[in-house]
């Protein structure tokens, strides 16, 4: 009874044994196929990878060549559209840069222009620095004696209200702004009249 029993046991044992050894087989099987299964997905994933990267590698390097090309036409550009206005500025500089020194007043017989220590001559751009304003001056006439600050400061530069304090006067020139006035026969240097403050506006040539 004893024997069978144990040649019982050891029947079950040997089957559970091959059992479990095919199961084991089985599933290297299974994860040997799936292992193979998944090299296959990602080798087949890797070409379309690598071609979708070769595609958006010529698609930056287009993108940097029309960059570089649309740099140089506008560095051209910009580079031909500033020597114009180079031209312009400089031109303008010449134009507004010179200044009569020193400034001379005079009669209506005394030319007008910029005045030099060589060429003197009356200036006819005077601006006032104390009222800021441009200074007005009329050939052959003078001011009256009763003319006053407030009047010109009323009136100026309208010519119709000031000829009513205007004197009619061969060789003179009346000279005003809004705080100043002058009568002048003669060539005069400014700088001997300390209590102007006029100055010389530039000249454009």
């Amino acid at each position: 009874m004893a024997d069978d029993l144990d040649a019982l046991l050891d029947e079950v044992e040997t089957k559970f044994c091959r059992l479990q050894a095919l199961g084991a087989a089985g599933k290297r099987d299974r994860g040997g196929g799936e292992e193979a299964a998944g090299e296959r997905d990602r080798s087949a994933k890797i070409p379309t990878k690598a071609v979708v990267d070769e595609e958006n590698i010529d698609d930056i390097i287009k993108d940097i060549i029309d960059e570089s090309s649309f740099s140089k036409k506008t560095v051209k550009l910009t580079y031909k559209s500033e020597s114009p206005t180079s031209e312009r500025n400089s031109a303008s500089i010449q134009a507004h840069g010179k200044s009569c020194c020193p400034v001379y007043l005079g009669g209506s017989s005394t030319p007008r222009g910029i005045g030099t220590n060589i060429s003197q001559r009356t200036c006819d751009q005077l601006r006032c620095t104390a009222c800021d304003f441009h200074v007005s001056h009329y050939n052959d006439y003078q001011w009256d004696k009763s003319c006053d600050y407030l009047f010109f400061r009323n009136n100026m530069p309208e010519l119709s209200k000031l000829r009513a304090k205007m004197i009619k006067k061969k060789g003179s020139r009346a000279y005003a702004c809004q705080c100043s006035w002058r009568s002048i026969g003669e060539l005069t240097d400014l700088r001997t009249d300390l209590q102007l403050r006029w100055v010389c506006g530039k000249h454009v040539e």
